[in-house]
């Protein structure tokens, strides 16, 4: 990819702080994009935009108001917004369906499904203005198949879903809408679980058609990819970034994923 790609073009990344939204802010600034990361923790998101050369701007998403004021200051200050990738996200704790506080399920949807559509309406309806833009929503493996995560695996199902409606709502006024659906993804906090014996590393691979995880870069080159001119033709889809899980996960019946040959 050449470096002008973005061509200075304004993206924001939600929760963009750590993890796969730092990764992805990293990967669209290497191919020109200008961009803009937000996170509701503000000393996290100024020290990781320090670090990758971004701008920031703190934000809580399940907040409307303080979402179009902030989308508002950086169309002032900046430009107009072509590319957002909305991946503020939570996760939740595992357990029984019927030990998981109604509390924890409300904050999970409040983020992952209202916080998600917040963004998008707040950025879709500029670009849907200017008859032009991209965005991608940070979806899940688990939207796909079921998980012991009752807020967590429906809110991505529904966001996936979300990114579906929005393309056929937008297309006709130049704004594509995608999502990508991360598999086990070596982020920190994925990695300091594996570190402290709380997750077992086999088991997050063993169903993989790649036989690892997913480094968060990998994510980050999918969604640079739905936001360039070259998936000019892409939208209303759902792409899985998970190392083959969803295609080998099911062997378990026959085995197993097949040993290298």
């Amino acid at each position: 990819m050449t470096r002008d790609e973005g061509r200075g073009r304004i993206a924001v990344v939600t929760g963009g702080a750590s993890g796969i939204g730092l990764a992805t802010a990293g990967v669209l600034i290497e191919r020109g994009w200008r961009v803009v990361i937000s996170d509701i923790d503000a000393k996290a998101n100024r020290e990781s935009a320090a670090s990758i050369g971004a701008d920031a701007v703190p934000l809580d998403v399940t907040n409307e108001q303080a979402t179009e004021a902030a989308f508002a200051d950086i169309e002032a200050r900046l430009g107009p917004i072509d590319a957002l990738f909305a991946n503020a996200g939570v996760i939740q704790s595992g357990g029984r369906s019927e030990d998981l506080p109604f509390a924890e399920f409300d904050r999970v949807i409040a983020v992952n499904l209202r916080g998600v559509y917040v963004s998008c309406i707040t950025a879709g309806k500029r670009m849907t203005h200017r008859g032009r833009g991209g965005i991608v929503i940070t979806g899940s493996v688990t939207a796909s198949r079921t998980a012991p995560l009752y807020a967590y695996a429906p809110s991505k199902a529904a966001v996936v879903h979300m990114a579906a409606c929005l393309a056929a709502d937008w297309g006709r006024s130049g704004v594509r809408v995608n999502a990508v659906s991360p598999g086990y993804v070596a982020t920190p906090p994925v990695l300091a679980n594996i570190a402290r014996g709380t997750r077992d590393p086999k088991l997050l691979v063993e169903g993989a058609a790649l036989g690892r995880m997913v480094e968060p870069v990998e994510i980050g080159r999918g969604v640079a990819f739905l936001l360039s001119d070259d998936a000019s033709a892409v939208t209303g889809i759902n792409l899985p970034i998970d190392a083959g899980w969803l295609a080998g996960s099911h062997l378990t019946t026959y085995g197993g994923v097949p040993a290298a040959r």
